[in-house]
């Protein structure tokens, strides 16, 4: 295989491991911040990886569009154009595609579309997909699927499943193996557990480097999404890793991790961050609230972050009263390296065989809710 993943533990679902690429060591399970542009938002790369980020997620689709593959490829791909000498992972573009509706039309052959930007058009295949990837030297590289929208009928589900099991295999064909770097197929099928299954099944024959789980958090709601979870992970090979996309919030990361689910990605840490919002063992707290106006604690005692280290709630609420672009800096730093803790956590837990302890704690602190005391 070109990627190596080793499943060091296991803790009755959960797994702790590590995945190797060319860019370096990916604990898991792992968090990837979301750097759509070739950028975090509102961070550099120095400061993401100060979270202790061992991996990003770039998007194909945003990034074909400005500034171009080409010119990615040009400047010596993503890690360098960006400055991030971590791994990255890639999406495909099919998720951001197809939540275009009115502006894309899709075939067997593969999603006509036009920009969002220009309205200049567009024709995204599979192969094309990969070989946009290919030029962003991702190191793991995603086949292009249809996501399926929820709600969507079991007809519904089966067509556009099985149009992305023909593309996967079609994305599998047009990657270019090397050491340290791999592709993942993405098994779909809705809520429906035999569509899951089948789509499985399709995926381990074209024996992928990695399986991601796509086609959750796309409005179903976290009951079900745990549904499908408590049984589609088993539905994919043991010693390979599996991600699911786009999860999540940090109680929905737990509960996929209970469920056998080693890689997540979310906007959620720096979206929050632009709107005020911080993450906090405690649950999450809004810094607008006037509760905070003559607070003088960190955003969240114990954090090692700046943010929680160098200032107070009083000052953070200031800032984002002024619309200060520092208050969002500081949020996503913050939020980004919660989520990064969290993991941590997570990984400790499972290597001293207290997750259950962990799980416990994680959900007591956050039903609790923050201390509104001073």
């Amino acid at each position: 295989m070109a990627l190596k993943y080793e499943v060091l533990k296991k803790y009755n679902k959960s797994r702790l491991g590590k995945l190797y690429t060319k860019h370096g060591v990916v604990n898991t399970p792992a968090f990837m911040p979301v750097g759509t542009c070739g950028t975090v938002k509102a961070m550099l790369p120095e400061s993401v990886e100060a979270t202790g980020a061992e991996i990003l997620l770039g998007n194909t689709y945003h990034l074909m569009l400005r500034p171009g593959a080409d010119l990615v490829a040009k400047m010596g791909g993503l890690h360098k154009f960006m400055n991030w000498n971590k791994p990255i992972l890639t999406d495909s573009g099919g998720f951001q595609v197809m939540s275009l509706k009115g502006l894309r039309k899709i075939t067997e052959e593969g999603v006509s579309f036009k920009s969002h930007i220009d309205g200049k058009q567009f024709f995204l295949t599979p192969e094309e997909s990969i070989s946009i990837q290919h030029k962003l030297d991702s190191n793991i590289t995603m086949s292009l699927d249809e996501c399926t929208p929820f709600p969507a009928t079991y007809d519904e589900a089966k067509k556009s499943m099985q149009r992305s099991m023909r593309w996967a295999k079609r994305s599998f064909e047009a990657f270019q193996n090397r050491d340290g770097y791999g592709i993942f197929g993405i098994q779909q099928g809705s809520i429906f557990k035999d569509l899951r299954q089948e789509s499985a099944d399709c995926l381990k024959k074209i024996n992928f480097d990695g399986y991601a789980i796509g086609g959750l958090a796309v409005g179903e709601g976290q009951d079900k999404m745990f549904e499908v979870l408590d049984y589609a992970p088993d539905m994919l090979p043991e010693d390979k890793p599996r991600y699911l996309m786009g999860v999540g919030k940090p109680d929905d990361i737990v509960g996929a991790v209970l469920r056998g689910v080693d890689m997540f990605d979310c906007v959620m840490p720096t979206r929050s961050g632009r709107t005020a919002q911080a993450f906090t063992e405690y649950g999450p707290i809004n810094i607008r609230n006037a509760r905070h106006r003559e607070d003088p604690r960190p955003v969240e005692a114990g954090c090692d972050c700046p943010l929680c280290r160098n200032y107070t709630r009083a000052y953070i609420h200031h800032l984002q009263k002024c619309n200060e672009i520092l208050a969002v800096m500081l949020l996503s730093w913050h939020n980004i390296r919660y989520y990064e803790r969290l993991m941590q956590g997570i990984r400790k837990a499972l290597a001293e065989d207290t997750f259950d302890e962990f799980v416990k704690e994680f959900y007591k602190k956050q039903q609790q809710g923050d201390i509104e005391e001073i």
